[in-house]
This record gives C-alpha cells, structure tokens and sequence, in this order.
C-alpha cells in the first residue's frame, strides 16, 4: 500500500482545481503529501499541451519525477494523456497513463496501480452528451485564494488550439453545486474564489432554461457570502453591458477583465477563427475604462500566427499602445499537430517571432506600470497572502484590481481582506501602507 504522494501541476487553474481535488481524495484515502525533496510512493504530472513549450515542460516534469522516484509509481494524466498518448507510452518508467476523462476516478485508479505494479492505461473518448464531472474539495493547501472550476470543454475551434481535443464539449457544474461548493469554500475561510473554466464564457450553454455566467454570478450575489469574486479568461464578445454593470456596482466582483484577443488585426483574426473586430475590442475597452477606469484589464496575445506580415503586427502593437489596456500576456505562436493552423502557409521565421513577442512584452510593462501608477493615492482592498521569504515585517497580496501590493505589518494577516492606501510603485509591485488602526 503506497503512503506517500505527490502532484506536480502544469497550466492552467482548471488543472490546479483538479490537482487539488486529487491531493484531498488521496489525503482522505490515508496517504500523505510528500515533503519538498523526499522520494514519494505516486507522483502525478498534471500535464499541459497548449503550446509545445507546455508539452517540453510536461515531458521534463515526468521524467524528473521518473528519476527522482525509482522505486515509486509515477502517472501522467490530462491533456497530454487525452491528446496524445502514443508519445508517452515512449517514455520508460511511467506506471500509469490516464487522460480528462478519468479524473474523477483517479485516487481509485492510482491505488490500484500502485498496489499491482503493473504499468496502466486509461483512455476514453469523449461523449457529445456527457454531464459535468464534479470533483468536490473543501481546500487548496498553501493558497489564500481558490479556485472553483465551473465550466468545462471547449468547441470553438480556433486553428491554433488544441483544447477542444483535450476537453471536450461543453459541460457546465449545476448552479446549486456552485453556490454550495463557494459556501463551503467561505467557511473554510476563503475570502477570494477565482471562478473558472476552459471556456469560462460558455458557462450554462448545456443547461436547461436561462443560465449564463451573468446569471450565475447574480445568484452568487444574492447570497452575501462574505468573500469576492474573481473571474478568469473571457473572451471579447463574451463581456456585455450587464456584466460591466455588475462589475460597476458589486462590491464582491473583482474589477479584473482577462481577455483573450489574441490580435489586434482582423485579417489575423479571421484566420484564426475567432468571431470579432478589433472595431468591438476597442469600444469594448473603451466602454469598461470610462465606466471602471480602475479595472485590470489583461489581454492575452499570440505574436506570429502564420500569416501575420509586419503590418498586421504593427495592428495588433498600435491597438494595444492606444488604449488603456492594464498588462499583456504574450505568447509566440506554437503550431500543434492536429490543429488547422499547423498547416497553414505563411509561416513567421522563429526569430521574427521572437523579435514581434519581446516587442509586445516591452510594451506589456509599459502598460503594466502605467496602471501600477494610476493607483496611487488611491485605497483598495487587499486579500493579505504571506510574508515574502526571510521577511517578517513586509506583508503581501493582491488587490482586487489585480495589483501586487506590499505593506508593513508585524501581524500575520493572512487569508484577510485588509484596506490599504497605495503610495509608490517600485520592484515591480505597488508599496502601500495599511489604514490607520490596522498597523
């Protein structure tokens, strides 16, 4: 009987939600978490496959564990697993092999392999009529903050992306199991839940009568859970007037916007199968910053989709420039075997792409630190996550606007929502002080 494990994450937080869900099954099956450097009995890879770095990272993660556990049984599960599977039964030393599918089962699937010895696969296929999976958990051991995976699968298709392959249609958890699951999340003391999902905007589109996102977090709302609420990626036409609305007005709606644009040409756009103008963008942006002027606005790009010439590029860098965008995340396009775009003529040369990609990111802090400063003198609300190493009287955590925040405090506030005035921008993060009476 194994009595140790581990869990090494990769991606995104529908994976960590997952993650999570497994280190507390297995938790409650008697076995306990390794500590940092110790040999474990299971170790479990998480695997990530959105871009080939992912994949790179993936396969380093496995075989590390695969060394550093010679005696243990090491599994490699999710989207890897779902996607491509003939390349890690190539992979000397892994005991088990399971993808998407097989998640809820895996505490089961993992004792069973571990107590066998015998190598196991677990593969299935997707079914266009399948339910939501729910995976219960209670805590996220280390984290202020939870994450709370409400939606699942994707069937965009965009010609760059792999996801639908690895998740699957789309599924959404029940609203009742949402508001439950952020109730017992509150009594746990979680005072921020970040909700998500593959296709967090698709939120309802498998459930009967009138569910939406919207009407999800009204739900939540009407509650008056004593924590806030933070969503993840959304796409641009997925962000309308009554979402803006509650943004405006709920205090317990994070004022952060992470959009996936992806371009900022729409030529490029087309190409890539996504169903807006930079035209709707910009009066998106510019519709959010006149009603929330301090909401985050993140935006995710992917610099030297095939096809992309100098000019579209300079689109996308002016579009950005331009308007109050807050940070960007940059990614240099990764073709994926399987996908459309893999085949499509007008490739980018890699340094160009490196060239375009280091660009944008220049642009990125710059856009980073003008937000940073546009906040100061100004008091949010702070979630108070731990001392940073070797300190003792420096506290930090992030607003709800998504600003990192440093302040002074000898009292361990953590897991707290503190008010704190913001006064200097310095090391990449914003110095504030607490109110008076809280020191």
């Amino acid at each position: 009987m194994p009595k140790s494990f581990k869990i090494i994450t990769l991606g995104c937080r529908v994976n960590q939600y997952e993650s999570a869900y497994l280190s507390e099954a297995l938790t409650h099956a008697g076995l306990r978490r390794a500590l940092k450097g110790e040999r474990a009995d299971i170790a479990v890879i998480n695997t990530c496959i959105v871009t080939q770095r992912a994949s790179h990272q993936s396969r380093q993660a496995i075989r590390k564990a695969i060394r550093e556990n010679p005696e243990g049984r090491v599994a490699a599960v999710g989207c890897y697993a779902q996607v491509f599977p003939d390349e890690l039964t190539r992979i000397q030393g892994i005991g088990l092999i399971a993808d998407n599918r097989a998640k809820g089962e895996l505490p089961r699937v993992l004792l069973n392999a571990a107590e066998s010895g015998q190598k196991t696969v677990v593969l299935k296929d997707f079914d266009p009529k399948m339910d939501f999976e729910f995976l219960p958990i209670k805590r996220f051991p280390g984290r202020t903050r939870a994450n709370l995976k409400v939606q699942d699968g994707c069937q965009s298709f965009c010609t760059y992306c792999i996801v639908p392959f690895a998740r699957g249609p789309y599924r959404s958890l029940s609203p009742s199991k949402v508001l439950s699951t952020v109730e017992s999340l509150a009594g746990e003391g979680y005072r921020e839940i970040v909700l998500t999902g593959i296709h967090l905007g698709k939120y309802g589109v498998d459930l009967e009568g009138e569910m939406n996102l919207n009407v999800l977090l009204r739900n939540i709302g009407r509650e008056g859970f004593p924590l806030r609420i933070r969503l993840s990626s959304l796409h641009p036409d997925e962000i309308d007037e009554e979402l803006i609305d509650m943004v405006t007005f709920e205090k317990w709606l994070c004022r952060h916007f992470h959009i996936s644009l992806q371009s900022g040409d729409d030529e490029t756009l087309k190409r890539m199968n996504r169903n807006y103008t930079i035209r709707a963008f910009a009066e998106l942006i510019e519709s959010i910053y006149e009603r929330v002027p301090l909401a985050a606005m993140g935006v995710d790009i992917i610099s030297g989709f095939p096809g992309e010439d100098k000019t579209a590029h300079e689109n996308t860098y002016s579009i950005i420039k331009d308007l109050p965008v807050s940070y960007l995340h940059v990614f240099p396009f990764s073709a994926r075997p399987g996908t459309e775009a893999a085949g499509l003529e007008g490739r980018v040369d890699p340094e160009e792409i490196k060239k375009r990609a280091t660009e944008l990111r220049n642009l990125g802090q710059i856009k980073r630190n003008a937000f940073y400063h546009s906040c100061l003198n100004k008091s949010f609300l702070v979630l108070a996550e731990r001392w940073p190493p070797k300190e003792k009287n420096i506290f930090q955590g992030m607003s709800d606007n998504y600003l990192p925040v440093v302040f002074p405090s000898d009292k361990d506030m953590k897991g707290r929502l503190v008010p704190v005035n913001m006064e200097r921008v310095e090391n990449g993060k914003v110095t504030g002080r607490l109110q008076k009476g809280l020191e």
